[in-house]
């Protein structure tokens, strides 16, 4: 029997649409999924977000994470300014998994308006399918905290 992961997700007003449609994407697939909000595409404020979604991840809520904004770069920042989080901007599938194989990082940041829906989940697909490749990666990560 294969684990159940759980993965939070979080956006501002910029990256809610996106985000609905990973929430679905991942549990027609039986992901577990804590959502942390936005709820609407009212204006609110990506750090509040970005923190929410590290905070889950590293209290083990969570194994994985996805934040979402209109660039992705300001809400990346503030799930990176977590320590111990690892958040990366990711703009097609092959940095997703590079992220994940190299820098073993556990949230994963995408840009409404940078990526499409598609393009989007296939981001989110070699993200959650890439194991951390470990060996010289495990000093080059410790040295990050």
């Amino acid at each position: 029997m294969n684990e159940v992961i759980t993965v939070a997700l979080g956006a501002d007003h910029g990256g809610f649409a996106l985000k609905e449609e990973l929430k679905r994407y991942l549990t027609e697939r039986f992901f577990q999924v804590i959502d942390c909000g936005t709820h609407s595409d009212d204006p609110v404020d990506y750090p509040y977000y970005g923190k929410k979604v590290a905070e889950h991840v590293l209290s083990g809520q969570a194994q994985k994470g996805v934040v979402v904004c209109g660039t992705g770069i300001g809400i990346s920042i503030a799930a990176n300014r977590t320590p111990g989080v690892r958040a990366a901007l990711c703009t097609d599938s092959y940095m997703a998994r590079m992220a994940r194989a190299h820098n073993d990082a556990q949230v994963l940041a995408l840009g409404a308006r940078v990526v499409g829906t598609g393009l989007a989940l296939d981001i989110l697909a070699s993200f959650l399918n890439t194991e951390f490749e470990k060996g010289r990666h495990v000093q080059r990560v410790a040295q990050l905290d």
